[in-house]
C-alpha cells in the first residue's frame, strides 16, 4: 500500500514539473502582459532619414515660394431689406406708423463674398477678378500670415474679369514671380491656389488642358488657359502657377453643372492679366480700339440665305454706327469682313480682339467682301466705350 502510494505522489510531481516547464517555455497568451513585452523586443522596424529631400514627383518648393502671395478677399455689401412685417407688405410702412406701432426702420442686410486673390508687388498691389469685388461696399484683405487689411480697389475691368487692388500694410510677403506664358504647353503640369469654400489655402493640381480657349461664354474678351486643376467657388482670383512657382493665370470660372469642379476650369494668361493691370495702374482704366460694327457669325444657313459662296469666311457686318469709325472708313451694313492688317478674320470673338488690341488713333486695313468683290478700306480706330450695366 506504501509502495502505490509512494508511486501516485511521484507521479502528480512529474506532472507539476511538466506544466511549469511548459509554461516558462512557451509562455502562452493567457500570461498577458509578460508575452505582449516580449514580442514588443522582438520587433525591428526600419524608418526613413529626414535628410531634407523631396518626394519624388513633388512640388513642395513650388508652393512654398508662391502660397504666402496668394490672399483671401472677403467682401461685403449692405442691401437694403424695405419688406415690412405688418401683414407681409412690401412696401416699407409709414415712419409715424413705426414710431406708434414699434415696427423698426428697413434694416441694412449685409451681404457677403469670398474669394482670392495674387500679391504682385512689394507696394501691395493685388491681381483678382472683377466679379470677385464687383459692387462691394467693402473689400478685406486676410494674408496667409493671419494678418487682416482693408484694400482699396485701383479698378477694373469687366471686359477680362480683371481687378487691381492695393493694401497698406509692412512686412509683406514675397510678391508671386510673374511667369512667361510663351513657355506654358499642353499637358504641363500646373498648380491652382486659392481659398474654395472658405475652407482656407488649399493647392490642387492638375495639367494645362488648352490654350487660347475662347467662345465659353464668361467674358468680351477671352483667351483663357483651360486646366483640369480643381478650381471651385471662392478660388476665384487665385493662382495657377507652373511647377517653379511662377503665376501663369488668374484663376477665374469652372465649367460645372452643379457648382463643383468637374475638370474644366479657366484662368486668364498672366500675360493678359499684366497687360490690364498696368493699364488701370497707369491710367485707371483699360483703353481698347473699337470700329463701331455689329457684327455677326457666317452660318451656313445665313450664307445660303444672302448667297454667298460655301467658301466664304469671314464675319458678317449687319449694322454700322453712323458717325463711328467703320461708317468713316466706308464700311457698310451687309459687307463680309475678310481680313484685318493681313490677318484672317473667323468670327466675331477673333474681330473683336484683333481691333480692341488696336490703340485708338491707329490706321488698320480692312479687307472686306461686298457683292461678291473683295477690295480693302482704311479705318482709324476710335476707342471702345465703356460697357453700361
Amino acid at each position: 500500500m506504501l509502495h502505490r502510494l509512494w508511486l501516485l505522489f511521484a507521479q502528480l510531481v512529474t506532472v507539476i514539473l511538466a506544466v511549469w516547464l511548459v509554461v516558462a517555455t512557451l509562455k502562452p497568451s493567457w500570461l498577458g502582459g509578460a508575452q505582449i513585452n516580449s514580442f514588443v523586443e522582438k520587433v525591428s522596424l526600419r524608418e526613413s532619414l529626414n535628410d531634407g529631400r523631396l518626394s519624388p514627383g513633388s512640388y513642395h518648393e513650388a508652393v512654398r515660394d508662391s502660397m504666402p502671395a496668394v490672399v483671401n478677399i472677403f467682401t461685403s455689401k449692405a442691401v437694403s431689406s424695405t419688406k415690412s412685417k405688418r401683414n407681409g407688405n412690401s412696401n416699407a410702412p409709414d415712419p409715424f406708423f413705426n414710431f406708434f406701432f414699434g415696427e423698426k426702420p428697413p434694416k441694412e442686410d449685409p451681404r457677403s463674398n469670398l474669394g482670392s486673390g495674387v500679391l504682385v508687388s512689394p507696394e501691395g498691389i493685388i491681381l483678382t477678378n472683377h466679379h470677385v469685388i464687383s459692387d462691394a461696399d467693402e473689400i478685406d484683405i486676410a494674408l496667409a500670415d493671419g494678418r487682416k487689411f482693408k484694400a482699396q480697389l485701383i479698378g477694373s475691368d469687366p471686359d477680362t474679369d480683371i481687378a487691381v487692388l492695393k493694401i497698406e500694410a509692412k512686412q509683406l510677403p514675397n510678391p508671386i514671380t510673374f511667369g512667361q506664358i510663351e513657355s506654358v504647353h499642353v499637358g504641363d503640369v500646373v498648380l491652382a491656389i486659392g481659398n474654395p469654400f472658405g475652407v482656407g489655402q488649399t493647392v490642387t493640381s492638375g495639367i494645362v488642358s488648352a490654350l487660347g480657349r475662347d467662345h465659353v461664354g464668361i467674358n468680351t474678351f477671352e483667351n483663357f488657359i483651360q486646366t483640369d486643376a480643381a478650381i471651385n467657388p471662392g478660388n476665384s482670383g487665385g493662382a495657377l502657377i507652373d511647377t517653379r512657382g511662377s503665376l501663369i493665370g488668374i484663376n477665374t470660372a469652372i465649367y460645372s453643372n452643379n457648382g463643383g469642379s468637374m475638370g474644366i476650369g479657366f484662368a486668364i494668361p498672366v500675360n493678359l492679366a499684366k497687360q490690364v493691370m498696368e493699364s488701370i495702374l497707369t491710367n485707371g482704366t483699360v483703353t481698347r480700339g473699337w470700329i463701331g460694327v455689329e457684327p455677326q457669325n457666317i452660318t451656313k444657313d445665313l450664307a445660303q440665305s444672302l448667297n454667298f459662296p460655301t467658301s466664304v469666311s469671314g464675319v458678317l457686318i449687319a449694322g454700322v454706327l453712323e458717325g463711328g469709325p467703320a461708317d468713316r472708313g466706308g464700311i457698310k451694313p451687309g459687307d463680309v469682313l475678310i481680313k484685318i492688317n493681313g490677318q484672317d478674320i473667323h468670327d466675331v470673338r477673333q474681330l473683336l480682339n484683333q481691333v480692341a488690341q488696336q490703340k485708338p488713333g491707329d490706321e488698320i486695313t480692312i479687307d472686306i467682301l461686298r457683292k461678291s468683290k473683295k477690295f480693302s478700306q482704311v479705318v482709324k480706330v476710335g476707342k471702345r466705350p465703356k460697357p453700361k450695366f
